[in-house]
């Protein structure tokens, strides 16, 4: 979840949650972002992100883990996390959900009209500028833009 836009990207993991896994699916997955929104990514202190090297070097973005035990140095995370459990409650089996399933789930979640936008319009809205209908060199004046994922 990028925290200036609050824009989001589930990611898809079929193949398994592991280092390999992760890194294959970041990749992928964050691909098609323009510059401006794969920035930073800051994550838990978890297994799957040891090849945080290779994700960064592939991906462009900088990466950054929390200090353990420390929830508030990703607060806005902690929010979407809240907001995906009305569509995943705690302990819900993901394996039978599809890539599909969860851009329709991030759909609503990047089209709220409570999002912050730094960006006047419909036009500099996140999801805008991800499908190309916006420039992203509208985003430059914008600081501290990153992209959180989990």
């Amino acid at each position: 979840m990028a925290r200036v836009t609050r824009f989001v990207v589930l990611i898809h993991l079929p193949r398994g949650h592991k280092a390999p896994q992760m890194r294959d699916a970041l990749i992928a997955q964050t691909a098609h972002l323009p510059t401006a929104m794969r920035r930073t990514l800051t994550w838990d202190q978890g297994r799957e992100m040891s090849m945080h090297a290779q994700t960064s070097a592939a991906t462009g973005f900088d990466l950054y883990f929390r200090d353990p035990h420390s929830p508030w140095q990703r607060g806005s995370n902690e929010n979407m996390n809240g907001l995906l459990r009305r569509y995943f409650p705690k302990h819900t089996d993901l394996s039978g959900y599809t890539a599909a399933d969860l851009r329709a789930v991030a759909r609503p979640l990047n089209n709220r009209s409570c999002l912050r936008r730094p960006l006047s319009g419909a036009a500099g809205r996140p999801s805008a500028i991800v499908n190309g209908t916006s420039s992203p060199a509208r985003t430059s004046g914008v600081r501290g833009r990153g992209f959180v994922g989990r």
